[in-house]
C-alpha cells in the first residue's frame, strides 16, 4: 500500500474578514513519530491542523500528500477534536459506524470495533449510550473510532484540554499506543508537560507565523528564538 507520507505544507496562508491568520507556513511531516504544533492562543495551531486535514482550504499555498493532492489521501487520515461529536448510539455502534463509512467489509466491522475498544480500555462500556460517558471516556471513544479505521496519520487538536490529570494520563497512553502502532501523530496542546512527555518534534507558531521547528529535546532545552524562550517560560506573547 502506497504511503501518504511525507506530507508537506507549502506556503500555507489563510485570511478571514480581511485578517491574515496564517502567513506563508511551510512544514514537511514524515513518519513515524509525534509532532506537536505549539504556540499561544490565537497563534493558528488549530487552524493549521484543519487545513492539513482538509477541512479548510488555504487562501494561499497547498497541502501535498506524498506528491499528490488527491482525495484518496483523505481516507488514510483521521482527526480528533477537543470536544468530539458522538452519535446517539452505543459506544460500540459509534466505532462500527466509522468503519462502515470508511468502506470496511461488514463481516470485519464487529471484530475491528471490538479490537479498538479493547485497545482503549472501553470494552466494558461497549453497550453503554455514548452520550452518558465521562469526558475522558468520550475522548477515548473518539480515539478508538479514529484508530479503528487504521489511519496512517492522525491529527489531534487539544485532545486532553478538558480532562483531569488522571483521564489525561490514560488518553496519553492511548496516544502513545497509536503512535507505537505506526500512525503518525500531529497534535496541538497547551500543556507543556505533555509536549515534553510525548513530542518527538515541535513546530512553534506565533501570530500565524512559523517561528521555529526542531526536535522536542532541542526546542525545550535550547530554543533558538526569543519568542520560543518566552513561550517556554510561560511569558505571555503579544
Amino acid at each position: 500500500m502506497t504511503s501518504i507520507l511525507p506530507m508537506a505544507l507549502e506556503g500555507i496562508g489563510f485570511e478571514a474578514d480581511n485578517k491574515k491568520l496564517l502567513d506563508d507556513i511551510s512544514i514537511r511531516f514524515e513518519g513515524p513519530g509525534r509532532c506537536f504544533v505549539l504556540g499561544p492562543n490565537g497563534a493558528g495551531k488549530s487552524l493549521l491542523l484543519r487545513i492539513a486535514h482538509g477541512l479548510l482550504t488555504p487562501t494561499s499555498g497547498r497541502v501535498v500528500w506524498n506528491g499528490s493532492t488527491g482525495r484518496e489521501c483523505a481516507r488514510k487520515q483521521a482527526m480528533v477534536f477537543e470536544r468530539p461529536v458522538l452519535l446517539r448510539r452505543t459506544v460500540r455502534a459509534n466505532v462500527e459506524y466509522a468503519l462502515v463509512q470508511r468502506g470496511f467489509e461488514r463481516g470485519l466491522v464487529g471484530d475491528k470495533a471490538n479490537a479498538a475498544l479493547e485497545r482503549t480500555g472501553l470494552q466494558g462500556l461497549a453497550q453503554r449510550d455514548a452520550r452518558v460517558l465521562s469526558s475522558g471516556e468520550r475522548q477515548r471513544l473518539a480515539l478508538a473510532r479514529a484508530w479503528a479505521i487504521e489511519p496512517e496519520v492522525m491529527f489531534l487538536d487539544e485532545p486532553t484540554a478538558a480532562l483531569d490529570p488522571s483521564a489525561t494520563r490514560i488518553v496519553e497512553e492511548v496516544i502513545e499506543a497509536i503512535s507505537d502502532g505506526g500512525t503518525k501523530i500531529i497534535m496541538t496542546t497547551h500543556d507543556m508537560g505533555q509536549a515534553r512527555r510525548l513530542a518527538s518534534g515541535v513546530h512553534f507558531l506565533n501570530k500565524g507565523v512559523l517561528v521555529e521547528s526542531a526536535s522536542a529535546k532541542s526546542f525545550f532545552d535550547s530554543p533558538r528564538t526569543e519568542e520560543a524562550r518566552a513561550f517556554i517560560k510561560g511569558e505571555l506573547l503579544w
